[in-house]
């Protein structure tokens, strides 16, 4: 019985390997057709709402423009943002090679020896190599989105058609484990965008008005970037503090000016990601802080930055499987950040 076991388990993990290889190699494809499973489960049901009034053809194109401009303008704010940010940069890397020069001389005359080891690993060019590769990383983002757009339009296309199908199957009990896991996970996802995003423009607001009233310069490019990093849980949002400290240090020549711009960025974080957003989304989308993490960081290692953005929808759509389904509930107990019993 106990060799039985160990056997089944050892099948599961090398299955669950065999997928996880597969989704890495596979992520030119699996990736967009993920991101766009989740924008038809956010956005079908506007759309079903659509239909009964005017034509689903018409209802079908609303929808996908609608789509389509919101993620352009999130890609417009992204590319103006970070190319205000790379310019003053260009314009300013004196302050930043004055800056490398004070801290290897406070360094060695402490008796740390480090201008050989920065001189190979670390300098002002640096800096400016990995501007441009996050902007190279925001052209390859776009490129990925168009893709992604073209299986939303199919997706759409084809939700009516699934759904008759399923409703066709002579196995009630199999209708229902298809059904209701997915309007339970399309409902999950609507709320999700809807939070995220209340929270993605508070957040930018917030820091927006603090930038401008410490005298931080580009305060409208910091608080554009916070509201679209807001995006992603954890990785975001530290950016979005780091940056703007860092240029603050530059801007102020003082570590202690610089140390209370990062402390106070933190701060609005901190209220805003921890203490507003949970007490909104509610119990029905309280998952455990270390799996959003773990989600975060895992997806962004298999999908880059797209699965930093889709991992916790696909840690949402997991959970809410296996709380449909009594062998597996106690997973989404477990890993749930709340009570799940409790009403959103």
């Amino acid at each position: 019985m106990i060799q039985d076991r160990a056997a089944t388990a050892s099948l599961l993990l090398a299955a669950m390997v065999i997928l996880l290889a597969a989704a890495f190699f596979a992520r030119p494809i699996l990736a967009p057709v993920t991101f766009a499973v989740f924008i038809v489960a956010v956005v079908w049901p506007i759309q079903g709402v659509m239909q009964r009034r005017v034509p689903k053809l018409l209802a079908m194109v609303v929808t996908l423009l609608s789509t389509l401009a919101a993620i352009s303008i999130l890609g417009y704010l992204v590319v103006w943002a970070f190319s205000h940010v790379a310019q003053w940069l260009l314009n300013n890397t004196a302050r930043f090679q004055a800056l490398y020069g004070q801290a290897v001389a406070w360094l060695e005359a402490h008796g740390l020896a480090v201008q050989p080891l920065m001189a190979t690993s670390f300098s002002p060019a640096w800096i400016t190599g990995a501007v441009r590769e996050i902007g190279g990383q925001g052209y390859g983002l776009l490129s990925f989105v168009v893709i992604a757009f073209a299986f939303t339009v199919l997706g759409l296309l084809e939700v009516d058609l699934a759904h008759h199908n399923i409703q066709r199957l002579e196995n009630a009990r199999l209708r229902e484990s298809l059904l209701t896991p997915a309007k339970e996970i399309s409902a999950k996802f609507q709320k999700y965008m809807l939070v995220r995003s209340t929270m993605s423009a508070l957040t930018g607001a917030v820091v927006w008005v603090f930038a401008l009233t410490a005298g931080i310069e580009l305060a409208t490019a910091w608080g554009v970037i916070a509201f679209v990093l807001n995006y992603i849980p954890f990785i975001g949002p530290l950016v979005a503090t780091v940056f703007p400290s860092l240029f603050a240090l530059a801007q102020f020549e003082s570590w202690n000016l610089a140390l209370i711009v990062f402390g106070c960025l933190n701060a609005i974080q901190f209220f805003i990601g921890s203490y507003l957003e949970p007490r909104i989304a509610g119990a029905r989308l309280s998952l455990s802080p270390f799996m959003v993490l773990f989600a975060v960081f895992f997806w962004s290692f298999l999908w880059g930055i797209a699965g930093a953005f889709i991992g916790v929808p696909i840690l949402i759509a997991v959970l809410t499987i296996c709380g449909e389904h009594e062998p597996s509930k106690w997973i989404a107990i477990l890993l749930s950040g709340g009570d799940r019993n409790k009403p959103a």
